[in-house]
């Protein structure tokens, strides 16, 4: 298959076919020889298109993954490689770079979303993949990679290792790392087999498959030993392993020494290796003869490539250069570098190294302040600014075994901890938090790291464990002003545990707490970004602006579509009702609204917690409202134990009496239940993740049944809120013009008709076209706070001015709805902190069962 540009060719992808009948992929379903892999790649690559472009991959350990990442290279499209399991990071790169095309891999096959036929980038005829560093994913700096790096480095490694036809790798590692990449090029290189799963070490059933497919080797970063531990893997008959690969971070001398010389007593080798993203995968390898003599060495270049040293002033190590095919061909920040060629020849790695007089070279440290642990980078700078963020004074050291962080003062070390885990992505056990009088300083005043460092536990037992959360309140921050975005989410979402790849539907955001969110979002960054609510925290941090401000925003501020949409809403359903005027179809506008916040706040996310999500958000509505229909049920004759279950829409007069002042909340909660029931059958999950306009267009066309009785909804006086919940849904979904005109047409063609009167179905279809065309309406700076208040406050302003208009409409219909909309503030406050409370019990409770069971374990 031919592109529209000719491009250096990685023979690994392109001539699969050659190695005929010979296994290809085995898995637990069964296996693929190279012919059969070769021609779904081919059918991969036809569906990709003939015209070059800029295409993004959700990735997981499974054949559909592998196919599209193989499709992409044969047919000449750049790739951004991904992990399937945190679509933040594929939301934040997809906002960053704008692919044309997305791949989404699952359930036996690849959901292709075709952003655009062509491409609007320029991409350079050498760029072929692009990976996020090494613990950066969701980031937007990116490495870009050329055809040639990836054949070069595939090259070299299978060299090293000596991949032959007979050999089976399993796949411990995800591909979107470039070590677990880096095991499926040289293998295909070679026409050995690749052993597809995504099961751990500690799982049985991967030895099962181990011993199954006589597999010989697996990849393991220094965590993967700790688990091999736990399992009795020194005592496993595994008469098919040849060799054992050691990356990702340091793995301690003693520990490489004792794993080499299990290896040479059970016949297979161990490869303790050194690499960086930069350089696709491998710079140096340590012969294994050598791994007990000089077991901290990293060893020696790999084949093609070249180390030297330059010297460092003031140190007494210099830092390593590494040169070879495999040097990466730059960083890629923002969409105009992808037609960057190439702007680095060389590798500077940042790590302090020295010659060994065997001619290996060793690491002793970091020129920056980074270090490596399970894999993960880690800055830190960035873990002494996170706790200054907490109000924390800390100093922070470590090295790729771990990290040890000294806090000034009396504080919940535990709680810290748990924080910083969290937001650095690290497990508990890789971190300690030590409480001091004072920071350790030298005579300078500087911070005397050396001594943090010898503040590190013996090795006997875990590095600490998580403790109770939640006693110091959100995070313990205490942030002047609006606060850093993390302090905004964990105090919006009351939440403890926010960090950098967390994003605000992640941490359990809905359409109750994004009103607030937002508010105060734009507030510290002076705008609201587009998809700012599966934006990644870290990618949502104030930078310096230099927008002048225009006249207008001296009188007007720009406020979300939804949240002026659901303030008018409110003050026109209350002022209908009390009579101070009247402007009905606004009911039916918030009906879209919620289909819409559902779409961008429920829907994101993995089955299990997106779920849980749904749930969440679900008690927020029907817990408030069973609460207060209560009291109205006790203190008036109007409403029956109908209402307080909220089933008054099912079983209630078709006639609509008193009992039918809430069927809005009513009818809600059995759409967001159907809807929560519908997402967790993994068929349907699957379907809206491949086709996210067409699978709520689906459902706005089920719902249109009802809209003109074309069947029966079963539940009276309720036929348009699925048509208007699944059509907020779609308007949520669309992205581009084209996609608003169709969904705007479906508006025009189906709202007309629905009302007897005009007026009332123009205000409908007004709000759609409002919440289809407009990001943000300007509102007058002085009624920005108050427009604020009322549309967090609307359900709880139309819960309880039934209760509170009747007394007083008719002394003052103004003073009525007054009222009304200040009982409803009031009762949404209430309801915030009583919801608040039970969130900050519910972290502690669970931290402290936390902690007991680490306790107890260690």
């Amino acid at each position: 298959m031919t592109t529209q540009l000719d491009f250096a060719r990685a023979s690994f992808a392109a001539d699969l076919a050659n190695y005929g009948d010979s296994p290809a992929i085995l898995s637990a379903n069964g296996s693929l020889t190279y012919r059969e892999l070769a021609d779904r790649v081919t059918a991969m690559a036809r569906r990709l298109g003939p015209v070059r472009r800029l295409v993004a991959l959700a990735a997981a350990n499974d054949l559909d993954s592998l196919v599209a990442y193989l499709a992409a290279l044969v047919a000449g499209h750049p790739l951004i490689l991904l992990p399937e399991d945190k679509p933040a990071a594929l939301d934040s790169i997809v906002a960053a770079y704008d692919p044309d095309v997305v791949l989404r891999p699952g359930g036996g096959s690849t959901a292709l979303e075709e952003r655009r036929p062509g491409t609007l980038h320029e991409l350079h005829p050498d760029l072929a993949l692009l990976l996020s560093t090494s613990g950066s994913t969701g980031s937007p700096k990116l490495v870009r990679l050329s055809h040639k790096n990836l054949q070069a480095n595939a090259e070299s490694i299978a060299e090293y290792l000596r991949i032959g036809a007979g050999d089976r790798a399993m796949t411990t590692l995800p591909m979107s790392y470039c070590y677990g990449l880096s095991v499926i090029n040289s293998h295909l290189l070679r026409g050995a087999g690749l052993v597809l799963t995504e099961l751990s070490v500690v799982d049985p059933c991967f030895w099962d498959l181990f011993r199954h497919h006589g597999a010989t080797s697996f990849a393991a970063v220094p965590y993967t030993f700790e688990l091999l531990e736990r399992v009795g893997f020194a005592d496993m008959a595994l008469p098919g392993l040849r060799y054992v690969t050691q990356a990702g971070g340091r793995l301690a001398p003693d520990k490489v020494r004792s794993y080499a010389e299990l290896g040479r007593r059970n016949g297979w080798d161990l490869f303790v290796m050194y690499g960086q993203t930069e350089a696709t995968a491998r710079m140096a390898y340590l012969p294994p003869e050598l791994a007990t003599t000089v077991p901290g060495a990293i060893g020696i270049p790999v084949p093609g490539g070249d180390f030297r040293i330059d010297p460092v002033p003031g140190l007494e190590d210099g830092e390593l250069v590494y040169t070879g095919p495999n040097v990466m061909l730059g960083y890629a920040e923002r969409p105009g570098d992808l037609a960057a060629g190439r702007t680095v020849a060389e590798l500077r790695t940042g790590d302090l190294a020295r010659r060994h007089p065997t001619g290996v070279y060793e690491v002793v440290g970091r020129r920056s302040r980074f270090v490596k642990i399970v894999g993960l980078r880690v800055d830190l700078g960035q873990v002494e600014r996170i706790l200054a963020d907490l109000g924390v004074q800390a100093a922070s050291a470590g090295t790729d075994e771990g990290l040890v962080v000294a806090v000034e003062g009396d504080h919940d070390t535990r709680l810290l901890g748990k924080v910083l885990a969290q937001g650095l992505g690290l497990p508990r056990t890789a971190l300690e938090i030590h409480a001091v009088e004072h920071l350790p300083r030298l005579g300078t005043g500087k911070l005397d790291y050396p001594a943090v460092l010898a503040l590190r536990r013996p090795a006997a037992g875990p590095a600490g464990t998580a403790g109770p959360t939640g006693a110091a309140g959100p995070t313990g921050a205490a942030v002047n002003g609006a606060g850093n975005v993390r302090t905004i989410f964990a105090e919006t979402l009351e939440c403890t545990d926010v960090g950098g790849d967390d994003t605000f539907v992640s941490l359990g955001g809905d359409s109750l707490s994004y009103v607030a969110a937002s508010v105060r979002l734009e507030q510290v960054l002076g705008h609201l970004p587009a998809d700012w609510h599966v934006t990644p925290v870290r990618d949502l941090e104030p930078r310096p602006r230099s927008v002048p401000r225009r006249k207008i925003r001296r009188f007007f501020a720009p406020l979300e579509t939804g949240i002026v949409l659901r303030a008018a809403a409110i003050v026109c359903i209350v002022g209908t009702h009390v009579g101070l005027f009247s402007w009905q179809g606004t009911a039916h506008v918030l009906m879209a609204v919620a289909g819409y916040n559902f779409a961008r706040f429920q829907v994101a996310g993995a089955r299990l917690p997106r779920l849980r999500r749904q749930l969440t958000s679900l008690a927020r509505v029907v817990i408030p409202s069973m609460a207060f229909i209560a009291v109205a049920y006790l203190v008036t004759d109007r409403y029956s134990l109908a209402n307080i279950l909220l089933l008054n829409a099912i079983i209630g007069p078709e006639a609509v009496t008193t009992q039918w002042h809430f069927w809005f909340v009513e009818v809600l909660v059995y759409i967001l239940v159907a809807m929560t029931a519908l997402l967790a059958i993994p068929w349907a999950g699957r379907a809206e993740r491949r086709f996210p306009l067409l699978f709520p267009l689906a459902l706005t066309g089920v719902g249109l049944l009802t809209r003109f009785e074309l069947v029966d909804p079963g539940v009276p006086n309720t036929a348009p809120a699925l048509w208007l919940f699944a059509l907020g849904w779609a308007i949520a979904r669309t992205r581009n013009v084209g996609q608003r005109c169709a969904v705007s047409v479906l508006a025009v063609l189906t709202v007309p008709g629905f009302f007897e009167n005009a007026t009332r179905e123009g205000t409908l279809l007004a709000g759609l076209l409002l919440l289809i065309w407009l990001r943000s309406i300007p509102v007058p700076r002085g009624l920005r706070g108050l427009t604020v208040m009322l549309a967090s406050a609307s359900l709880y302003a139309y819960l309880v001015h039934w209760l509170v208009y009747p007394p007083l409409a008719p002394v003052s219909p103004a003073l009525a709805v007054a009222a009304s909309l200040a009982a409803g503030v009031a009762y949404w406050a209430l309801s915030m902190r009583v919801m608040g409370m039970v969130s900050r019990w519910r972290i502690a409770r669970a931290g402290t069962s936390a902690g007991h069971r680490a306790g107890a374990a260690a």
